[in-house]
């Protein structure tokens, strides 16, 4: 079954404007484990469930081609549509049917995206066309933000939490259990060297309206939108002018004090060895903003 939430224009053009890039600490974490394993010359990389192409312009500069796929038209016109990197296609397709001779491809690469994937057969097509000590790097992120201003850090935080608790009833089952299917399909690969890393602190600089904008990316947020367009809208203005009030600002592109809004995150690693006899080698990677227990489970997509 092929998921379709990102499909509408609006929601592309919102997708490339807000959502996130995943830092360079984690994209560093990548390439030196594919050198550790592989090493040169890298050729081909895959983006999966590409989006806007926000993951697959992260790894450009460090291969000869990139490719992004999306099963959403629209955010792939979104994609293509950036201007300056000329190693990079986007085309439509599926995670589960990629259109790739056996053992071409050196980085499979899946950011915000793995959980909408059919465990089983995205995993016998990554097993066919990674290289021989090709890696796979699976990442995916939670909704919480530390966002902090001066001395009202908690009562930011706080309206941040309402925002999200409101739109908990129209996060889609799978969304719902976004974490516990990386987890599931971690376990599904077959290999056994399986390493993972926690905790690698980030700190970026977010506007009010950048921080806003990432909540309408959201496929919930979508949703709501459609079934009460005026209650979505309105929740999300009152929420701007609470941050302004609290932050005692004008401007909703005042960005948060000091780099501020403050993101964990955590890497899972796992070394595969192919059964069929060419030794791929897998690097799944998860990383969540935000480690508390409770938000662990609160995966957005």
């Amino acid at each position: 079954m092929t998921y379709r939430l990102f499909e509408e224009k609006h929601h592309a053009t919102l997708y490339q404007k807000y959502r996130l890039t995943p830092p360079n600490e984690v994209k560093e974490l990548v390439l030196q484990y594919l050198d550790k394993k592989k090493g040169p010359p890298h050729e081909l990389a895959v983006d999966l469930g590409c989006g806007t192409g926000q993951n697959t312009r992260l790894f450009a500069p460090h291969f000869q081609k990139l490719v992004g796929i999306d099963v959403s038209e629209q955010q792939v016109q979104e994609a293509r549509a950036i201007p300056g990197l000329d190693n990079i296609t986007y085309r439509a397709g599926t995670a589960e049917e990629l259109p790739f001779p056996d053992g071409s491809v050196d980085l499979l690469t899946a950011a915000s995206a793995a959980h909408w994937f059919n465990a089983e057969r995205f995993l016998k097509e990554a097993d066919r066309v990674l290289k021989p000590s090709g890696c796979m790097a699976l990442l995916g992120y939670t909704e919480h933000f530390s966002l902090h201003h001066g001395s009202c850090g908690d009562r930011l935080k706080n309206i941040y939490a309402e925002v999200m608790k409101a739109l908990m009833p129209y996060r889609s089952t799978r969304v719902a259990v976004a974490n516990s299917k990386l987890e599931d399909l971690f376990k599904a690969i077959p290999f056994p060297d399986k390493e993972r890393i926690e905790c690698i602190p980030v700190k970026m600089q977010m506007s009010i309206n950048a921080a806003l904008g990432l909540v309408e990316t959201f496929s919930m947020y979508q949703t709501y939108l459609r079934t009460e367009p005026q209650a979505a809208t309105a929740l999300l203005e009152s929420a701007k002018m609470r941050l302004l009030e609290e932050m005692g600002v004008s401007s909703p592109d005042t960005e948060m004090e000091g780099k501020r809004v403050v993101a964990d995150y955590a890497i899972q690693f796992c070394t595969v060895v192919a059964e069929s006899g060419w030794n791929p080698t897998a690097l799944m990677t998860t990383f969540h903003q935000g480690l508390s227990e409770e938000l662990k489970d609160k995966l957005v997509y």
